[in-house]
């Protein structure tokens, strides 16, 4: 965190809170696409009007329970990756406590802490990896500064959806974290 000046009580806790959520405690290094075909229609449902994930609707049977080919479906032609056929989608899903995702995302990273991640992106699956990465899209993206300013949604927002203003999934997760983050950092 001092590396990427996430140095005071209000950073931290919003990073503590954000990585947690999004590596499930600190226990999920790699996205589980697994997603069974009733979720991916109910998700898919809920969703708007010709988005991703409301295209996928009709293929729920064809694309549940297998990771792979969701994964390229969902992130496929998207954040730098190629075309679902390319395999992309799967190969440069959300890795490190961050979620990071895209081959766009894996390619910047890799640049700005000199990793090869786009070649290898598996190394974002070891714990020193993992957090650097994580603590360099948070500086990249100007998160200090939302957290400074209390804009603690709009953190969630920006990691979760690309833009402030939104309400991010695990809203309400992420917000206890926060708050027991604030607690413990005395």
């Amino acid at each position: 965190m001092a590396r990427w000046k996430i140095d005071s009580r209000l950073r931290q806790a919003a990073f503590l809170a954000q990585i947690g959520h999004e590596s499930g405690q600190l226990c999920n290094l790699v996205e589980n696409l697994n997603y069974r075909a009733d979720r991916i229609r109910q998700i898919g449902q809920a969703s708007a009007v010709g988005s991703r994930w409301r295209s996928l609707v009709l293929r729920a049977d064809e694309l549940g329970g297998k990771p792979e080919h969701f994964g390229d479906a969902v992130y496929g032609g998207r954040m730098g990756n190629g075309p679902e056929a390319s395999g992309d989608g799967f190969r440069y899903r959300g890795r490190g406590l961050i979620q990071l995702t895209g081959r766009s995302n894996y390619r910047a990273a890799g640049e700005g802490l000199g990793l090869p991640l786009e070649i290898q992106p598996e190394l974002l699956e070891q714990p020193e990896q993992a957090a650097q990465s994580a603590a360099w899209w948070w500086a990249q993206h100007g998160l200090n500064e939302l957290a400074d300013a209390g804009r603690f949604q709009d953190i969630g927002s920006i990691i979760n959806t690309g833009q402030p203003g939104r309400i991010p999934n695990g809203a309400a997760d992420r917000k206890e974290l926060y708050d027991l983050a604030l607690k413990v950092l005395v």
